[in-house]
């Protein structure tokens, strides 16, 4: 099991997305609300347009600030990405 970070509750819950600039305004939300989530020592998911995915977390610093820096695998229209 990971050791949690004391970083992590700072970014932990489900983050909107926004704006994109790869993708326009009306197709950020086509399958479900475009987020990220970050949840647990390591864990986490996002969505956007037809891309759903898991999300492999690590937290830290940087330049005195907190950061997550993450890995992911998911599917864009059902195909493995």
């Amino acid at each position: 099991m990971k050791r949690k970070s004391a970083f992590a509750a700072g970014f932990k819950g489900r983050w909107r997305i926004a704006e994109m600039d790869m993708l326009a305004s009306e197709e950020l939300d086509l399958a479900e609300p475009a987020h990220v989530s970050f949840s647990g020592a390591a864990d986490g998911d996002m969505a956007f347009g037809a891309l759903s995915a898991v999300l492999d977390v690590r937290y830290g610093a940087r330049d005195g600030a907190a950061c997550a820096e993450f890995t992911w695998q998911g599917f864009d229209e059902g195909d493995p990405v």
